[in-house]
Formats: structure tokens, C-alpha cells, sequence
């Protein structure tokens, strides 16, 4: 019982020293993989229990993200576009995927910076909004460059060059391998 009891205690005790920036990133996690869901999922999916399940389901990075979880609300967003184009039919538009890729980065980003700060860290909040500016400073890049290559894209006509989608997916490959081995290496 007395285990029991200092288990209390210490819960009571870390809730009472939890400060307002480490609290504030968190509610930004939870709100932007919410957004990516509502923005993913078609708005049939939305009523009635699914969008029960997607809160609750964002609500799990926010409170653990140095688990999988971040992972996993990804991969549940990318389902939901690929649901929503593939079996509803939605139309694949620009903004809608560049918005959905921003906010992917942004939650993930977020966790990256949740899982630093503890719950009841001090942080200076200049630290927060230089953060947040080198994210936006991505995010802008990323666009404009997205933007550009799909005009670039768009040169070919509709004879499209299935070696460059290969030699691009080989790539990717390479670089993630790179990755992997650079990790392992240290």
C-alpha cells in the first residue's frame, strides 16, 4: 500500500511542477496532427465515431513523443489521403498535399522538441520561435522547390520518363542507406 501511496505522491508532484512551454508544445502536436487528419481523412470519415478514434489518436504523441507514436499518426494521415483519393475519388490538388506535407513536418518537428523539453522545463521562449522559424524556413523551401520541379515536371508531356522515376526512388534508397550505416557507424 505504502508503494502505491508514493506513486501518488510522486504523480501529484511531478503535474504540480509541469510549466507552460513544455505544455504549450504538446497542445501544438496535438492540434497539428489533428489538423493533418482533417485535412487527409474525406468528410464522410469524419462524422460520428472515426474522428473519436483520430483524437484520441492524435492525443498519443503529444503525450509520448519519443515513441512510436509520431510514426504512427504519419502513417494513419498518409492513409487517410491515400483513402480519401483512392476510394472517395478526391481530386489530388496542390494546396491540399502541400498543406498536408507542412503539417506532417511541423508535428514532426514538434516531437522532436517535445521529446528534449521535460515537462517541467524553463524554456526562454525566444528558443521556441527560432525553432519555429527554421521549421517555417523549410517548410517555405520545400514548397517553392516542390512548386518548381512540378512545373519542371509538367515540361514532358504526356510522355512521362519512368527511368527518372526509378533513378529518383533509387535514390531515396541510397540516401536512406547512407543514413542507416552513418547511425550504425557511431
Amino acid at each position: 500500500m505504502d508503494g502505491v501511496a508514493g506513486r501518488v505522491r510522486s504523480f501529484q508532484n511531478a503535474v504540480s511542477r509541469i510549466s507552460a512551454a513544455p505544455l504549450l508544445v504538446r497542445a501544438a502536436i496535438f492540434v497539428t496532427v489533428l489538423a493533418g487528419f482533417v485535412l487527409a481523412f474525406p468528410a464522410e470519415v469524419l462524422s460520428g465515431r472515426p474522428i473519436l478514434f483520430l483524437t484520441v489518436a492524435a492525443l498519443l504523441p503529444a503525450f509520448g513523443p519519443r515513441r512510436v507514436w509520431a510514426t504512427f499518426t504519419a502513417l494513419v494521415t498518409i492513409g487517410g489521403w491515400l483513402f480519401a483519393t483512392d476510394g472517395y475519388g478526391r481530386p489530388v490538388a496542390l494546396w491540399r498535399l502541400l498543406a498536408l506535407a507542412a503539417l506532417l513536418y511541423l508535428a514532426h518537428t514538434l516531437c522532436a522538441l517535445a521529446a528534449l523539453l521535460p515537462y517541467d522545463a524553463v524554456v526562454d521562449p525566444e528558443m521556441i520561435t527560432r525553432w519555429l522559424l527554421r521549421t517555417a524556413a523549410v517548410l517555405l523551401g520545400t514548397a517553392v522547390l516542390g512548386v518548381l520541379l512540378l512545373q519542371a515536371g509538367d515540361t514532358g508531356g504526356e510522355a512521362g520518363y519512368q527511368w527518372v522515376t526509378v533513378l529518383g526512388l533509387l535514390l531515396a534508397v541510397g540516401t536512406a542507406a547512407l543514413l542507416g550505416w552513418l547511425l550504425r557507424r557511431r
